[in-house]
């Protein structure tokens, strides 16, 4: 449940964080009169993610159970590779989110109502969508018959959701540099357990070769069922009977990938302050 959590949190706050900007920039200039049309196209986003998500969830129990397979292992993998993509460009791009948002916020102004409202809905769509895509992913993998996975999500966009409103009211300060990196680091090791999952349902949809042999087999140690077993899976995406394919798998993703993202950056090595505290940033 808590890698879920975080899935909800950090991918809910990064969508907080850009309405919190557009909003505050248009209060801040006076150009109230145009909040309708960005309100407009965030609503417009949110339905579009939601039904992005319904479409996957109710979309795939008409197909047959290799059909599934396949589909959720495809789409895991996909749902990796954007969420890692997410994670390095957030590291690289978050000082200077706030003046991109606001050139395309000056640009739209210009154009007129329409083009305030497809601002708003690219700005929070992208994200919306890349929400839903690898939180079907992560809940699929982690599903152990309850609604756990599920109420996480639910409540770390309810807690991104307060510390959005918090954030933009001043109530609240953080070091976005520090969050998004270990934030981003704790969402690459949850991608490694969605990515190995994916691999095994490849193969149990004989995409993928090596369905029978397993790595290891400790679910004796840590049976599945016990609470250890459900804490292990629901934080790391746990699988005590891995195949080979899957520790490989697993290891050649978050090995390398966990290392470049906690290599210090370029800006960091030639002594470029780090991004504002987020009452500066909206």
């Amino acid at each position: 449940m808590f890698g879920n959590y975080l899935i909800g949190l950090r991918e809910g706050l990064e969508a907080s964080l850009v309405v919190c900007i557009l909003i505050a920039y248009l209060v801040k200039t006076g150009r109230r009169d145009a909040l309708k049309p960005i309100w407009t196209g965030i609503a417009v986003a949110i339905v579009l993610a939601l039904g992005f998500g319904f479409a996957l969830e109710f979309g795939s129990q008409e197909l047959t159970f290799e059909a599934q397979e396949a589909l959720g292992g495809s789409l895991s993998i996909i749902a990796v590779g954007l969420v890692t993509w997410m994670v390095f460009w957030m590291r690289r791009t978050a000082r200077h989110l706030k003046s991109e948002l606001h050139g395309r916020l000056d640009a739209a102004l210009q154009m007129g109502t329409a083009a305030l409202v497809a601002t708003a809905f690219l700005a929070v769509g992208r994200e919306g969508l890349e929400t839903a895509l690898f939180v079907w992913a992560s809940v699929r993998a982690s599903n152990d018959g309850t609604q756990g996975p599920l109420i996480g999500v639910l409540l770390g966009i309810l807690t991104a959701i307060v510390l959005g409103y918090l954030f933009y009211r001043g109530t609240v300060r953080i070091n976005l540099a520090k969050f998004f990196t270990w934030t981003g680091a704790m969402l690459v090791i949850v991608a490694a357990g969605v990515l190995a999952y994916g691999v095994h349902d490849l193969q149990e949809a004989d995409f993928l070769p090596g369905l029978t042999n397993k790595a290891f087999d400790i679910s004796e140690t840590i049976p599945p069922d016990s609470w250890y077993g459900t804490l292990l899976k629901g934080v790391l995406n746990f699988q005590p009977d891995p195949t080979i394919l899957q520790v490989v798998v697993w290891v050649l993703y978050l090995v390398p990938t966990l290392a470049f993202f906690l290599a210090p950056s370029r800006s960091g090595r030639s002594g470029t302050k780090s991004p504002a505290p987020v009452r500066e940033e909206a």
